[in-house]
């Protein structure tokens, strides 16, 4: 076999193509900081897209997996096993009482599947109702309710009908939501929407509406979650219960690893047979999920972000330039609205200051890091952002 140098130039030229690489290689990471081939250190504010809140190789998730990996790593869900009950116990035992009946799969994309199967058993409908901007993935049912063209125009018609409402706009949502809709679809924060909060009233009519006229309220905490906005889920906000939250992300600590966690009324809903997957549950991403909500209740991170996530936002907002439009954003997912396109900025702050974040559409520099990231790190961040915007973006 021959020694590969190159990591990057291999990576490349094998690749499928779907994404834009970045010019350097990633080959570790502690916490909230990463390094590359070079040695060069990194604070991460990408975070693995909202993957390591609890931080990169998390020691007691890695103790998880390597205790897991020399006992059992793969097993069907028709056999039981222990550290799966072991999930459905822990993750049912921090949400609504209602939640109680859990689907494991491998993905955010994945738990938004079969949220869309559970809600059409359970109710017998075929129409959903999704917000602009809004993001449920990029597989052929999932992308039906991602409301950027570019995702969702070429893989159409679908066999399911989506109508699209403006993100917080009550009216619009009462509006589309009929007797013929299966569910309502949403986020508490959209993200790769431009990071935008949704308002209580907005959930809350979400809610009503819904159980007014037969349909479900499905809400997508794959980014969400886990301590993300400052709680340990974004609905937590919001005042508001649904029939199915979807999860991702975070869940398994970096392990790969969804689900899509219902009322016992839904569940019953679907035939045996009606759904299911290979590695949906496997030991090893239950232990990495069990280690990782353990870690989370331990270290209460949900209250880290509650706090320096708004003083991270006001320390943005001081940045005193005429290129940002607004910062904001719920806990430690953070947005800042530029009046231009923010991928040469983003690429400077990766470059010159060792900050790397990444975007939420054109104009905004979107920042998820790890919930362990230390006050120091968040302020280096400012000043490099600071940097940046003070002088011209370089290509």
């Amino acid at each position: 076999m021959q020694t590969i140098t190159n990591w990057l130039e291999v990576e490349k030229q094998h690749d499928s193509g779907v994404y834009n690489k970045h010019d350097v290689v990633i080959v570790r990471g502690k916490g909230a900081h990463v390094w590359d081939s070079e040695g060069n250190e990194y604070i991460d504010c990408v975070g693995g897209y909202g993957v390591a809140n609890l931080g990169h190789s998390n020691p007691a998730v890695v103790e998880a997996v390597k205790k897991q990996a020399e006992t059992l790593m793969v097993l069907p869900q028709t056999l039981p096993n222990d550290k799966r009950a072991e999930f459905y116990a822990a993750l049912t035992g921090i949400l609504p009482k209602e939640l109680r009946r859990v689907f494991p799969c491998n993905s955010g994309t994945e738990a938004n599947e079969a949220a869309i199967k559970f809600a059409m058993m359970a109710t017998g409908k075929r129409k959903f109702v999704a917000a602009m901007r809004g993001f449920s993935g990029r597989t052929l049912g999932s992308v039906a309710l991602t409301y950027e063209p570019k995702y969702r125009e070429p893989f159409g018609p679908y066999g399911h009908e989506v109508v699209f409402v403006p993100y917080n706009n009550v009216e619009a949502l009462r509006e589309a939501v009929d007797t013929n809709t299966a569910a309502v679809f949403l986020e508490p924060v959209q993200g790769e929407g431009g990071v935008r909060p949704a308002t209580p009233e907005f959930l809350q009519a979400a809610r009503q509406v819904t159980q007014e006229r037969g349909a479900l309220l499905i809400l997508d905490e794959i980014q969400t979650g886990m301590g993300r906005t400052g709680k340990r889920w974004g609905f937590e906000h919001f005042g508001v219960v649904p029939d199915i939250v979807t999860m991702a992300k975070a869940l398994g600590g970096g392990v790969p690893i969804g689900a899509a966690v219902m009322t016992e009324a839904v569940a019953n809903a679907m035939p045996k047979g009606g759904h299911g997957g290979t590695f949906g549950g496997n030991p090893l991403a239950m232990a990495a999920g069990v280690a990782a909500i353990r870690y989370l209740e331990d270290t209460r991170l949900w209250e880290r972000a509650a706090e320096l996530g708004p003083w991270f936002m006001e320390e943005l907002r001081q940045i005193d330039s005429p290129k940002v439009r607004e910062v904001r954003g719920l806990g430690l997912m953070v947005g800042m609205e530029l009046k231009e396109k923010s991928a040469p900025y983003i690429t400077q702050l990766e470059r010159e200051h060792h900050v790397l974040t990444l975007a939420a559409g054109p104009t905004v520099i979107r920042f998820l890091p790890p919930l362990v990231i230390s006050k120091e790190d968040l302020e280096r961040v400012v000043e490099a952002v600071r940097a940046v915007l003070s002088g011209n973006p370089k290509d």
